[in-house]
């Protein structure tokens, strides 16, 4: 082969690749026995610490997944299906694709939904892109209260030409940490620099709730689309994007029966107005009848320039996320729509039980607003409160200065979330333990058992300032 095209080398196939973003070889150590391997990976496996009180959320979310939800997801005809290139004759793997696109649609209340998207990040990045085809116009503007690793996305996906800025956030009053509604409307009147679409996330990024209807005022009025990052349980109990007026809704569908793992995979979620329908990457299936009257699936609409035109695609992106978006189905259809609002206002009502326990002990919130079930704390030295908590059993959600590190307003900030997974005793020895890290003593009446928080003697409560426990040999 190297001969026909006049190589010397393989190298010289990579010529145009700079020589610093080349793979190079992998620094692997020697073979070794199988046993002695399987020992080693064990060992390694075993620093994982699975043991703690999670109170982390910023986008990954624990909830309970009924077991049939993974108990259907491996079945083979699932677990090996792969991307259907001759679609029709693929009728189950249509029909999954088909009731996640229906059950997704009415929970955002919006026309259209597409499968196949990596996952939150992503499918943001796509709506913005979205926004560009649609109105012609080459800036976006996202808020800075938009997940900060979805922000890092679009400015990948922006690095060819298009404009990207962001809209800061209030920094001070009740609405701080939402999306500057002034800086907004004047970003929106450059009138040389026209905006294509308007992207905000509700809840934010920090769990507070966003004023959806006027940000997606003010983009309308300017003529950009209004793009709406979402989490999905909380549209069981917010109003859904369609209803404030969203083109576009985008976000994670981990939350809807997939586990939190380290690095996915996850599923992302993309829906429009039938409006935007031609311009939504992805695969779109829908219902028919067969020539003998019968029902069946069809690959509604699915660009070929996907896999065949690159250079004019709507996305390059067309793997198959059929099995996690299958996982969702599965989970809304099992929960029921009443369920999903007990799972949403069950994690709400224990964030308020906890902002309640760690205001007992002198710990306020960062932001006054609304928020639904996640919310950030000032506490300084927060990194080292964070490291201490996990040498007690505790995931004290997360170090805000860790992933916006610019922002000097975040940093004493531990952003924490609470599911219907989190119980009123984890909630109550959270608290105690926080403030006895705080007050520089070492715990009292709580050692680190299994699930590293089990209360020394029974009916062990917090007391007011978080450092009394009672026990039943009395309180100490």
């Amino acid at each position: 082969m190297l001969t026909a095209l006049g190589l010397k080398s393989v190298d010289q196939l990579f010529a145009d690749i700079p020589k610093e973003l080349r793979a190079s070889p992998l620094d692997l150590p020697e073979p070794e026995p199988e046993l002695e391997l399987a020992a080693r990976l064990r060992d390694l496996a075993g620093r994982n610490r699975t043991d703690l009180v999670s109170f982390l959320g910023a986008g990954v979310y624990r909830h309970w997944s009924p077991p049939a939800v993974d108990q259907l997801l491996l079945r083979g005809e699932w677990y090996t299906a792969y991307t259907p290139y001759q679609p029709e004759v693929s009728q189950g793997t249509l029909q999954s694709i088909y009731e996640y696109e229906s059950l997704l649609a009415e929970l955002v209340d919006l026309d259209v939904v597409s499968a196949s998207h990596y996952d939150g990040a992503a499918a943001t990045a796509e709506a913005a892109l979205m926004t560009c085809r649609a109105t012609r116009r080459e800036r976006v503007l996202v808020s800075r209260g938009v997940h900060p690793h979805y922000r890092a996305t679009l400015r990948t996906y922006f690095g060819g030409g298009l404009e990207l800025d962001e809209i800061p956030v209030v920094t001070d009053g009740e609405a701080a940490g939402t999306t500057d509604l002034a800086a907004l409307e004047a970003m929106l009147a450059e009138p040389e620099r026209p905006v294509a679409g308007v992207i905000a996330a509700n809840p934010d990024f920090l769990g507070l709730l966003e004023p959806m209807p006027r940000i997606g005022e003010l983009a309308h009025g300017a003529g950009a689309l209004f793009v709406a990052v979402i989490e999905p349980v909380s549209l069981a109990v917010l109003a859904p994007p369609g209803a404030y007026g969203a083109d576009i809704a985008a976000g994670e569908g981990q939350p809807l029966g997939i586990a939190p793992q380290y690095g996915g995979p996850y599923l992302g979620i993309l829906a429009s107005t039938d409006a935007l329908v031609r311009q939504i990457p992805g695969r779109l299936v829908g219902m028919t009848t067969d020539l003998d009257g019968q029902r069946a699936f069809v690959m509604t609409l699915r660009a070929r320039e996907q896999d065949i035109r690159r250079d004019k695609a709507a996305s390059n992106i067309c793997t198959n996320q059929a099995l996690l978006a299958l996982a969702a189905s599965i989970y809304l259809a099992t929960i029921g729509p009443h369920g999903l609002r007990d799972v949403a206002a069950s994690g709400a009502a224990r964030a308020a039980e906890l902002e309640a326990g760690l205001a007992a002990i002198g710990i306020e919130r960062l932001h006054p607003g609304a928020y639904l079930n996640e919310f950030a704390v000032h506490i300084a030295d927060a990194r080292l409160v964070h490291r201490r908590l996990i040498e007690r059993g505790f995931l004290a959600g997360l170090v805000l200065a860790d992933v916006e590190p610019d922002d000097p307003s975040l940093a004493d900030g531990l952003l924490l979330c609470t599911t219907e997974l989190t119980t009123s005793g984890d909630i109550a020895r959270f608290v105690a333990a926080f403030g006895e890290v705080v007050a520089g003593r070492p715990p009292v009446g709580v050692e680190a058992g299994a699930g590293g928080s089990q209360p020394v003697g029974a009916g062990a409560a917090a007391g007011a300032d978080g450092a009394t426990v009672s026990t039943a040999g009395g309180t100490r």
